[in-house]
């Protein structure tokens, strides 16, 4: 199925007049016969924007995914509804690169506890000896 508002350059909420204006410039008899059988009856055109609107669906799920098609395809008839890669990075993939960068911290500070557990160790053991120094020459000297 082809985009034919695409096809004939014109936006999904053109009004009929402009419809029948670009179908009456198309250069594709082709083209130009099925813009005419889909776009001349109400009923057809509100079940073709229903497709369309489906497909185009279809379309920003599979660019989501990663999933374009090749390079022989591009400009075909085919290729109406396939979007380029999206490059967004997923939810997913946001929390499990938060996740690891938490991971990372943690094993640092996991690596730095004997440094600073010696080094609490001596300040404390020097804050306690200076205690039992002054407390020592406070009663020799009484």
């Amino acid at each position: 199925m082809r985009d034919l508002y695409q096809r004939l350059g014109v936006s999904p909420q053109a009004n009929d007049e402009e419809l029948q204006q670009a179908v009456a410039r198309c250069p594709n008899s082709a083209l130009r016969q099925d813009a005419k059988a889909v776009f001349e009856v109400p009923k057809r055109r509100e079940s073709y924007n229903q497709a369309l609107t489906t497909l185009s669906d279809i379309g920003q799920l599979r660019a989501r995914l990663g999933l374009t098609h090749g390079a022989h395809w591009q400009g075909d008839v085919a290729n109406d509804f396939s979007l380029p890669a999206d490059q967004a990075v997923s939810r997913h993939d946001e929390l499990v690169d938060r996740v690891s960068h938490a991971v990372i911290l943690y094993n640092r500070l996991r690596g730095l506890r004997g440094i600073w557990l010696l080094i609490i160790t001596f300040f404390v053991g020097t804050g306690i000896g200076v205690a039992l120094g002054f407390i020592l020459s406070k009663t020799l000297a009484a």
